[in-house]
């Protein structure tokens, strides 16, 4: 019958285990420490574009444009808008009114198109 007052840190050999070598995984400190994970995309820059729609015109009509002109596009108020990232399309989401303020919101992740 085993002794119940046996260490319960030992292994099978009786002996103690020894401890093995880990990377450091505590929080940076603010004062500038290494940086990691999702960290490091932080000061990433990329370009992001929200296409209501599209409409085809000639130069005259453009000059012709000021702050209270209206350009009607392909697509009818609330189908859904291509959201691009560095120029490729990557999402479609729905505008949004919040706060008096548009915004979008991702309604579809594309699929990644096979090149």
């Amino acid at each position: 019958m085993p002794d119940d007052s046996t260490d319960s840190s030992l292994n099978a050999t009786g002996t103690s285990p020894s401890p093995i070598g880990l990377p450091d995984f505590g929080t940076p400190s603010a004062g500038g420490g290494a940086v990691s994970g999702i960290g490091l995309l932080g000061d990433v820059s990329l370009q992001v574009r929200i296409e209501l729609g599209r409409t085809r015109m000639l130069v005259e009509d453009v000059l012709k444009l000021n702050a209270d002109s209206v350009v009607e596009l392909d697509k009818a108020a609330g189908d859904p808008v291509d959201i691009y990232v560095n120029g490729r399309r990557i999402a479609r989401g729905e505008v949004l009114v919040l706060n008096e303020n548009f915004c979008v919101r991702v309604s579809e992740i594309l699929e990644p198109i096979e090149a």
